[in-house]
Parts: structure tokens; sequence; C-alpha cells
């Protein structure tokens, strides 16, 4: 079949053809997203896998705050940059868009001038841009994050209500946060909340992000909603298949979709990857089996090279020790103490490989004394790949 009419779109957060499985969350959050224009939303924060479309999630649901009207902020936070620095150029933005509302113009431009101060307490700049307003003096300007946030995000809140709207930030990767910048974002929420101010969190992030937020501050785990995004059941699993080859007026047999759906293990990312190559390795209407199988190695060729390589590639060579390990003791998760046994060594020995793992959002804790791949699949990968 011809590649260029393929319908399956396997990548970093790239939007699928067919977004299946979803509904529920979707639903929860476009009503916490309504609710939030009245000051009444619950924040959430999406926990899941590596390749289960938190991304894709968080993307889509961005869309339906800008549908709703509101003011959609979107973040990625990488391991290398402070929170601080990721708000202020959206901010601006946001701000800049409110002002030009009759309703909301002049709190808008205050707002625009607790961001400068914003900005100069924490020694942020936007390229050679200057805001065009002078810094709201005692104002979100103190340097301390906990107390300045909080302060930065009421004005941004109070123009949006201004205008009829609410902000709603989107951070995908939470779990990268500093322990002050996940803190400062927990006070902040929960500051406006007690507030009833139109401001809305949506985060997405690895497992052990609810443990992270706990330990940030205690009351986090009845500040948000926690949905789990996980594999798709197998009905999900079959709809992200047949729905864009139906779409196509392509059809596939019952026994190539089973093999799919058995390889994937309803993993989205690995649908979209098995989709996009079974198209490319079949000739024709209907996908066969055999044409399934082919797509297989092909698949894993490219996951091997793309999805699971770039992590390696991360480990220093303890680490990937640790990892072998690991997935010598199968898929998980596993006792911490028959790592530590496997490797040779005592817990306590090992334990700082353990943390620079779960830090760098490789493993995580399913459970106390428990350990297991953020990656689905990861055990396979290292046991066919070479450990030289």
């Amino acid at each position: 079949m011809n590649p260029r009419d393929n319908p399956f779109a396997p990548g970093a957060g790239t939007q699928p053809p067919e977004l299946a499985g979803r509904s529920g969350i979707e639903a929860d959050a476009g009503v916490a997203i309504a609710r939030s224009k009245k000051g009444l939303g619950k924040s959430m924060l999406l926990l899941g896998l590596r390749g289960v479309g938190k991304t894709v999630l968080l993307n889509k649901l961005a869309d339906v705050a800008e549908t709703e009207g509101c003011v959609p902020v979107v973040l990625e936070a990488p391991e290398d940059q402070s929170l601080a620095a990721m708000l202020v150029p959206p901010l601006r933005t946001a701000l800049f868009k409110l002002s030009k509302s009759d309703k909301a113009a002049e709190l808008a431009k205050r707002g625009i001038g607790v961001l400068r101060s914003f900005a100069g307490a924490f020694k942020i700049k936007i390229g050679e841009v200057e805001f065009g307003m002078k810094p709201e003096v005692g104002t979100a300007d103190s340097g301390d994050l906990g107390y300045d946030l909080p302060a930065l995000l009421e004005a941004v809140a109070l123009a949006a209500r201004a205008d009829g709207r609410a902000v709603v930030l989107f951070i995908d990767e939470v779990q990268y946060l500093s322990t002050e910048d996940l803190s400062a974002l927990i006070v902040s929420v929960h500051k406006l909340g007690q507030k009833a101010l139109p401001f809305l969190l949506i985060g997405a992030g690895l497992p052990q992000l609810a443990g992270l937020a706990g330990d940030a501050k205690s009351y986090a785990e009845r500040l948000f909603d926690y949905p789990e995004v996980g594999p798709l059941p197998a009905v999900a699993a079959r709809d992200a298949l047949v729905a864009p080859l139906k779409r196509e007026k392509i059809g596939i047999e019952e026994k190539a979709l089973e093999h799919i759906i058995k390889q994937t293990r309803g993993y989205p990312f690995f649908i979209q990857e098995w989709g996009y190559q079974v198209w490319n390795a079949a000739p024709a209407s209907p996908i066969t089996v055999a044409d399934a199988k082919l797509a297989a190695k092909a698949a894993l060729e490219r996951l091997d090279a793309g999805f699971f390589k770039v992590r390696v590639d991360r480990l220093t060579p303890r680490e990937r020790d640790y990892m072998n390990a690991m997935a010598d003791l199968g898929p998980g998760p596993h006792r911490s103490g028959d790592i530590a046994a496997a490797l040779k060594k005592k817990v306590t020995g090992v334990a700082p490989l353990r943390e620079g793992l779960i830090r760098k959002g490789m493993i995580y804790s399913p459970k106390h004394g428990e350990t297991a791949f953020t990656v689905p699949m990861f055990d396979e990968f290292l046991k066919r790949t070479s450990r030289d």
C-alpha cells in the first residue's frame, strides 16, 4: 500500500488518527475545565508509564480548554530549567492577549507589571524584548518562589476572570520539577482555589508523581485528582487500529489484528508503530497475519533504535548494570533486595543508583521496597540487545 497514505503517526506526543479509550478522562477533564471559569474546577495530575499517550492527552485537553474559551498555558518540564523560567514567556503572551479585551485590559496590564517584577526577582530574560510595562513593586518580587508564584498566578487569574475566562496551566513531565518548584506550584493551586479564582492545573507525569506531590505538600492528595493513563483495553486497542484503516477503506484479518494487539500489549505508542509498519508491509487490503509478523520485525527495529536506545544512552555503566539485573529478573516489579542480590551488593550499596534512576525517570517504585521500569517492555529490549 502507498506509504504516503499511511494514517498512523508514531512519534513523541503526535496526535494519533484515533484517540481511543480515553473518553472517561476527557469527560472528567472537560467538566473541570468548564467549572474552572467559576473557580470550581479541581486540578488533576495524569499518571502513567512512557508510551501510554499522556502528552497526546494533555495536548487534546489544551484544545478543549481553548474551545471552552479558557486561556491555555502549555509547558513541558525539562530536567535542567526552573519553573519560573518556563512560565514567564507563555504567561507574558497570555497577558498581552487578555490586555486586548476592554473588560480585562487594566487587570492584564497590572498582571504584566507583576510578571515583570517576578522576572526581575528570578533574573529571567526573554531575549531582547522589553515588557513595555513598569514592574509592580512589592508584588511577586521577593525571590521566594513559594510566595511569589501564587501572587503572579493570582494576577493572571484576576485578568482572566475580568474577561469571563479561566487560566488552565498544562505541564508535561511534572516529575522533573525540583522539590521547591513542585511545592510552590501546589501552594499556588491551593491558594487560588481558596479564593475561588478561575485557575486550573492539569499536569502529567510518571507514576511516582503522586508520591512526589504528597512529599512536597501533605495536602496534595486532597487537592488533585490522579487519573491513571494505562495501556488500552482490548476493545479500545482494536478501535485505535481498525478505525484509521476503515477510513482509508482498508481491511484487516482478525488473526492479524489479534497478533498486533498481543505484540503491543495495548500501549498506544506501540500501536501506532505497529500500525505504521503493517501498513507499509502490506501489499494490499486486507492486511494479513503474515503482514503483521513482517511488521513486528520492523517495528522492534525502530523502537530499539529510537524509543529504547535514547533512554539507554543516558545511563552510566553502573546504572546500566542495575537495569540489566532488573531485566534478568523479568518485567517486574521487583523487590529492591532481589535486584541488589543479583548484583551481589547490599541494598544500601545500590540505593544511590536506584535513586539516580528514579530521578532520570527510568524506574519508579509502585510500592515501598519495589522497583519497576517506567518504559514498557524495556526488559525485553535489554535482553535482546548487546550489553557491551
